[in-house]
This record gives C-alpha cells, structure tokens and sequence, in this order.
C-alpha cells in the first residue's frame, strides 16, 4: 500500500467539481448534494448532503445513495490521479451496508489500492458525520481507457 500514498494527484478538488459540472451535470441537477472535500496522495473525501430524494421509508438513507456515493467518490479519487477522463467506467462495485446510517451527510474516504495503466481499485468507506460510524465499505474497480 505505500506505493499508492506515493501517487501525487494531478487534479485538485475545485476542478474535480468543474468536470463534474461540465460532463455530469445531472449529478447535480437539484441543487448540490455531492462535495468534493479533499484529494490527497492516493486519496479523496467525497460528501453526501442527502435530500429527501436519498431517504426511504423508516427514517435512513437509501441503499440506492449510499452505493452512488460510493461509485462516484471512486471515480473522483481516480481522476484526481490519472485527470479528466470521462471514459474510464466502473467495472466492479461490491458494497456491504454495515449499519443503519441517520439521515445525515455522509462522507466517502476513499483510497486508491491501484492506480494501472487500465484498471484502478479503490477502497470506499462511507463514514456517517453524525456518529463516525462506518455505515457501508465498498470496492471498486474501474477501467481506463488507454492514455496518450
């Protein structure tokens, strides 16, 4: 794992949201709910302002949110390290919800396991802000288009 806190991110926080506005604007479209906290080497935060559009019945976040949160906090952390790629693709996600999470904003602490020429795997915690509970974990792997 030390090879991957020596990878450098390329893109910043502000111009992860730019791209993302420009080339996803749907994830946003009812007002901005997904926050780009930090990026950090092999490393981002992505935040999670639920609406009541991410609730269901029974008063907690739907899982539909949180495995959303957690796909596109792993594309942020890997943009941050290869630029902006608007091609490269999930081609896995596994989640596992730990915990019933409040509803409440959530935090995605991602770290990048591996940064290749044509996969990236990244470990996803969703941390609720309310009680610093890991709610859910994920792993995901991405495909990347070949660079020039």
């Amino acid at each position: 794992m030390a090879a991957t806190m020596d990878l450098q991110p390329i893109m910043n926080a502000e111009e992860i949201a730019d791209f993302l506005d420009r080339e996803f604007p749907q994830v946003n479209q009812d007002g901005r709910v997904y926050h780009v906290q930090a990026i950090g080497p092999g490393s981002a935060v992505l935040r999670l302002e639920p609406t009541h559009r991410h609730l269901r019945p029974g008063g907690t976040l739907s899982g539909p949110a949180l495995f959303t949160l957690a796909d596109l906090a792993a594309y942020v952390v890997i943009l941050a390290h290869i630029g902006p790629v608007a091609l490269a693709v999930t081609t896995n996600l596994n989640i596992n919800f730990l915990r019933r999470p409040a509803p409440g904003p959530l935090d995605a602490r991602c770290t990048l396991l591996k940064l290749g020429a044509r996969l990236a795997v990244v470990d996803i915690a969703l941390v609720s802000l309310a009680t610093d509970d890991l709610v859910a974990h994920a792993t995901s792997t991405y495909s990347i288009p070949p660079r020039k």
